[in-house]
């Protein structure tokens, strides 16, 4: 029921953008803006809260706990668990937006900075720390970690439902479980479609770039259908293959791109940015986390804050059954801290080497990015490495790493999303990851139909909002059943305790009576 549910809806979506595009984006964008007034605050409130009590957990007694039991060891090697979180975590919207959004915050900032300013290139840098840091990664661990407890710790089935039985009980395995695995998948088609969109739009620019094809809609739509063929082909080899090596190549690539941009750019500059930022952005880490405009009524908390915590949530059934899959093994405050802090760190130094190098070419060495920008934010990343010795050279590596993040972003949802609309842990069939890889591709072309980014966005924002709410049923579901859990292990201990001490007190006794006849 979950799958043709899923399956039908997407379907209609698909219909509506295709067939009657420009009703399909003027009404996405009313109910976004309806979403927006209505419970943008909202979106900020929960994933601040998510944030507070994931660092509760991870440094607490509740994180000695141990995903899959006290003698589970884990699957996957530290670093290719890392560069597999990575890959599905974030993958193509570094690349995206790693020379756009400092760019576009420096020339747009939040209220009451002048643009173009060094107090403007400097909220800019922090509020893309806070963007792409602690918090959507908080989102991901708390939907992983949750996944994770309930199918190996608590043999449940792998589905969203399963999270907040503690809650519901028996009635997640009717038409309420249904009505939230639902949602669950249709949330997470949106979010990853959405991701491909944006990955899209700028291979077709890095290619327009570099080889002059034109950056049409059809051309979109051929590299849709190209990484469509190789997810797929991925798919088929299964976790143990095709997704694991794909992320060690994706993890490499990256690094290479990320020491070209920081030794051809701006060193110094771009170290120093990262320092700075760090310092100011956990400095400003609460007010920025529950930050609003009531009072001016402006939009750059929506377009920008309010979005990323959607698109996130979005995202965060899709990665957190991934990471669920990948986690066996490792212990709660491992888990936390490797897909919160370990992750973070990479993207804010990733964002300090590309924004550090706009913001430098565009204030010091008089380069005109903005229009780029003005462009579109897919031109931005392809005009930075015109600047940069070996230009060709880093813009080919720039296509190669979105269209491999591509992949394995596909890949991985594909699997997921499977896996999501199937009653069994077990691995789901081929057929379904087929259905599962054309919709993906389909809702990805549907969006771009009917409005390109603009579309893409206002959807993300809506689909996301029921998700938000129920991730505050699982917040105290996971908290209900870690402190069972930690009790009962408390219990186990205790009583293995008094075991090992009569054990030897007997032992003592006896020894002592053999003493006794020796002499």
């Amino acid at each position: 029921m979950v799958f043709r549910v899923s399956v039908a809806l997407l379907t209609l979506l698909v219909l509506a953008g295709v067939l009657a595009p420009e009703a399909f984006g003027a009404l996405s964008a009313r109910v976004q803006l309806a979403t927006l007034s209505g419970a943008g605050w909202l979106y900020l409130v929960i994933v601040f809260g998510v944030l507070v009590f994931l660092a509760y957990l991870a440094f607490g007694r509740l994180g000695r706990l141990r995903i899959g039991g006290h003698d589970a060891e884990p699957e996957f090697s530290r670093g290719s668990w890392f560069a597999m979180l990575f890959s599905a975590g974030m993958g193509i919207g570094l690349v995206f937006w790693g020379a756009a959004e400092p760019l576009s915050h420096f020339q747009r900032p939040p209220e009451g900075i002048t643009p173009e300013t060094n107090a403007a290139a400097r909220a800019a840098m922090r509020y893309v720390f806070f963007h792409w840091g602690l918090h959507p990664w908080a989102i991901y661990a708390l939907m992983g970690l949750a996944m994770a407890w309930f199918q190996f710790n608590r043999k449940a089935r792998g589905l969203v439902s399963d999270l907040v039985e503690p809650l519901f009980g028996r009635h997640v395995r009717g038409p309420a479980g249904q009505a939230i695995d639902v949602l669950a998948v249709v949330a997470t088609a949106v979010g990853v479609a959405t991701t491909l969109g944006f990955g899209a739009t700028q291979i077709t620019a890095g290619l327009g770039h570099v080889t002059r094809i034109p950056a049409t809609l059809g051309t979109q739509l051929s590299v849709i259908a190209v990484a469509f063929v190789l997810y797929m082909a991925s798919s088929a080899t299964g976790l143990q293959r095709g997704i694991k090596w794909l992320s060690n190549l994706n993890l490499a690539i990256a690094t290479l791109l990320l020491a070209f941009v920081v030794v051809l750019g701006p060193t110094a500059f771009i170290f120093e940015t990262l320092t700075t930022t760090l310092g100011s952005y956990l400095n400003l880490l609460p007010s920025m986390s529950l930050r609003m405009t009531p009072f001016s009524q402006r939009a750059w908390v929506g377009d920008w804050t309010i979005f990323y915590w959607a698109w996130w949530i979005a995202w965060a059934p899709f990665v957190g059954a991934f990471f669920a899959k990948i986690s066996y093994g490792r212990t709660v405050r491992e888990f936390l801290l490797g897909v919160v802090c370990a992750p973070a760190m990479v993207s804010f130094l990733w964002f300090s080497g590309f924004g550090g190098t706009v913001l430098h070419a565009e204030m010091f060495d008089h380069a005109d990015l903005l229009s780029a920008l003005a462009r579109g934010y897919q031109n931005v990343l392809f005009a930075m490495t015109d600047l940069l010795p070996m230009a060709t050279v880093l813009a080919w590596v720039a296509i190669i790493l979105l269209m491999s993040f591509f992949v394995t972003s596909a890949d991985s949802a594909t699997l997921v999303l499977a896996s999501m609309s199937s009653e069994s842990a077990e691995e789901p069939p081929l057929s379904r990851r087929i259905t599962w890889g054309v919709l993906q591709a389909a809702v990805a072309t549907a969006l771009l139909a009917a409005g390109g980014l603009e579309a893409l966005q206002a959807v993300v924002i809506v689909a996301a909002l029921p998700f938000a709410l129920l991730m505050v049923l699982v917040v105290v579901s996971l908290h209900r059943v870690l402190s069972a859990d930690m009790r009962a292990w408390d219990l186990e201990a205790r009583e293995l305790y008094r075991a090992e001490k009569r054990w030897l007190e007997r032992e003592r006794g006896t020894a002592s009576a053999t003493d006794g006849d020796t002499t």
